[in-house]
């Protein structure tokens, strides 16, 4: 069995670009890329805030641009999803269901995936009016009337900002406390665009093509009413797809990739590096995750360089 140069488990902007930038550089990369390719912008409708699209793009066809990028300069690619590695000595190996693969680095960009609130409603209007990201979404919402769910930091932080284009922004928390910070918390209750809706859970988006606002039980009295609203922003958190990869190298206690010596793109494992929204707990953005799939990309080289 062949020894490959690198491996890059998981797609997504960057995967893609690690891709993209290991086989400009005649390393011959392997892409695991999942059976959900692309990573979250296969869930974005309108993306426009990535350079060089003045016009906006749709996130699927963002992603077929980087996979066909990748795919030009040689990228070979896997549609499978890796069930387990051990990267306790050289080679690494990377097992695929029954088959196992071994490389000198690996560059891990598996993503993160948004935590939903659980309902068909959501899914089906997801892109419709249905966001979970107000940097992503917020400017299509302009004068709009928005629904933030969520208590904790990036609830508010969620909130603050989508108060540049909303008209309002009602925010519905299960409890009758936030999680946020201090400041956080300070910053949402003074702001007079932000209002609160305590101890309440939703039971349903509502609207067809589009999101006309969303039914809600209140928790302590079991009363039933119905909030208004034209965008439905969930920010309940988000979950690291890092559990095949626990007790195999560094991991906060949220599950996300620590890296070691940042800028660099190494985890605590030499010759194994992360990229994308798998270490990225503060920006989750397209263009962040491509700009550290270029740096795990450089990394690798130099470390394949190292060894010789």
């Amino acid at each position: 069995m062949s020894v490959e140069n690198v491996i890059i488990v998981g797609s997504g902007p960057a995967g893609y670009t690690a891709a993209i930038y290991a086989a400009r550089a005649n390393l011959n990369p392997l892409m695991i890329e999942g059976y959900q390719s692309g990573g979250l912008l296969m869930l974005t409708s309108e993306v426009e805030n990535f350079p060089g699209f003045p016009k906006g793009i749709q996130g699927p066809e963002l992603m077929s641009h980087f996979r066909a990028q990748a795919e030009r300069f040689g990228t070979r690619f896997v549609q499978k999803n890796v069930t387990d590695v051990d990267f306790s000595q050289n080679p690494k190996k990377v097992m695929i269901e029954s088959e196992i693969l071994e490389a000198k680095s690996v560059i891990l960009s598996t993503g993160a995936a948004t935590k939903w609130i659980g309902l068909e409603s959501e899914q089906r209007l997801l892109g419709k009016g249905v966001s979970s990201c107000a940097t992503c979404d917020g400017a299509f919402f302009r004068g709009a009337k928005l629904v933030v769910v969520g208590g904790g930091d990036s609830a508010m932080e969620e909130a603050h900002f989508l108060t540049r284009f909303a008209s309002h922004v009602t925010v519905i928390h299960r409890r009758d406390t936030l999680k946020a910070s201090k400041i956080m918390q300070d910053r949402a209750k003074n702001n007079p665009k932000i209002s609160f809706i305590w101890d309440t859970e939703v039971l349903e988006v509502l609207g067809e093509d589009a999101v006309k606002g969303c039914r809600v039980r209140n928790l302590k009295t079991g009363s039933i009413s119905e909030v208004p609203c034209e965008g439905f922003f969930v920010a309940i958190g988000h979950e690291p797809n890092t559990s095949f990869l626990k007790g195999k190298l560094d991991l906060d206690s949220k599950g996300y990739i620590v890296l070691n010596h940042r800028p660099t793109t190494n985890t605590s494992i030499a010759g194994v590096f992360a990229a994308g929204d798998v270490q990225d707990t503060i920006y989750r953005q397209a263009i962040t995750a491509a700009a550290s799939g270029c740096q795990a990309a450089i990394d690798v080289e130099r470390y394949l360089e190292s060894l010789h």
